[in-house]
């Protein structure tokens, strides 16, 4: 395989993550935050999220750096430090969040809807950059 088509390799295999998120997390907005089982979901949906993204983006640094693209390289490896680093943040409140709905917060379920928008606005962020970027990768 040549330079560019590592590359390019790496940077549709970061996107595959980012892609399944942006057109799956939408659904959980037609349903309300204070079904358990939806939440759980939910949770469960940002959690594996975090760990495909690092893992994805460890890989895609490795692979533009392999292919001698360091400013790619840095990009990616940005992108899998903020998913690894972050996800301890992000999940840590919304586990707070959803121990303060369970104990009758009536707010806590605005607040996880709200925790939800944040994280679909930063993964379409992500994925408008790593798309208007591929041009620049081929």
């Amino acid at each position: 395989m040549t330079a560019n088509g590592a590359a390019l390799a790496a940077a549709v295999i970061l996107l595959f993550p980012m892609g399944y998120f942006f057109l799956a997390s939408p659904a959980f907005l037609l349903v309300k935050l204070d079904i358990p089982q939806v939440t759980q979901l939910l949770r469960g949906m940002f959690d594996i999220q975090f760990v495909m993204i690092g893992v994805t983006g460890v890989i895609g640094t490795l692979a533009f750096a392999l292919a001698g693209r360091p400013a790619f390289a840095v990009a990616a490896g940005l992108i899998a430090a903020g998913a690894i680093l972050g996800r301890r943040r992000f999940m840590g409140v919304m586990d707070a969040e959803l121990g303060a709905r369970d104990s009758g917060d009536a707010d806590a379920v605005r607040r996880l809807r709200r925790l939800h928008w944040v994280g679909m606005f930063c993964n379409a962020v992500l994925l408008a950059g790593l798309v208007s970027s591929l041009p620049y990768v081929a």
